[in-house]
């Protein structure tokens, strides 16, 4: 079992209630692929992702991620999920009213760490990953759109991730810094965590190609 994608779908149908947005999905993710996702607004890119992370069901076929049966997936399951997935938004969703270090506090408590030295530890490591080591007692506010997303994936770093999954990460981003956080998910991916990044950003994976799945009219395919 220790080399079974990290995510799979085999003939997998995903449905908004009775409406199909994807049908015959085919998808194999190992450890350590790094991948884009992309497609046109509304060709179930989003509706991907969420199935991915347990917001949407399969409605058939059949689908796993980190050992998750995402056909017989029960609601409390889904936080066990969502603790082996590390998950980006383009809007960063940082906590505006706590620093740094207490938005990266806040995600430990909410997933069951209690040693407040290892806690402690977790947190400086995934900031030295991102290089954002000083930025421990900043605010938010106080941080450039990069650095908020560095944070966001230190966030999303904190459970040791098989899978972490990117909605959009450059799109609030200047070209320079998209292109130092691709460098930083890459980074990750070669330390053995699968990413999946959906992007809109054509000019950016001519620079950094990688394997590519397509969102096409209500299918998936590979490139």
């Amino acid at each position: 079992m220790e080399n079974s994608p990290v995510i799979s779908m085999n003939n997998a149908t995903i449905a908004y209630g009775k409406e199909v947005v994807l049908s015959k999905v085919n998808v194999s993710i190992e450890k350590g692929q790094f991948l884009y996702l992309v497609g046109k607004t509304g060709s179930g890119k989003s509706t991907l992702l969420k199935s991915l992370y347990g917001e949407v069901k399969l409605s058939g076929g059949s689908g796993s991620v980190a050992g998750f049966d995402l056909l017989k997936l029960k609601s409390k399951q889904v936080p066990f999920l969502r603790r082996k997935l590390g998950i980006v938004f383009q809007d960063f969703q940082l906590l505006p009213d706590r620093s740094v270090g207490e938005n990266l506090l806040f995600v430990l408590k909410a997933t069951g760490w209690k040693d407040k030295n290892a806690m402690r530890a977790r947190i400086t490591e995934v900031l030295e990953h991102v290089g954002l080591s000083e930025k421990l007692n900043s605010m938010p506010h106080e941080l450039s759109g990069g650095e908020q997303q560095r944070i966001s994936i230190a966030r999303a770093l904190l459970n040791k991730p098989d899978v972490i999954l990117a909605d959009e990460p450059t799109g609030n981003l200047d070209p320079e810094t998209s292109d130092n956080i691709i460098h930083l998910l890459s980074d990750i991916s070669m330390d053995g965590t699968a990413v999946l990044m959906a992007t809109h950003d054509y000019e950016l994976m001519s620079k950094y190609p990688a394997p590519t799945i397509k969102c096409e009219e209500g299918s998936v395919v590979i490139s």
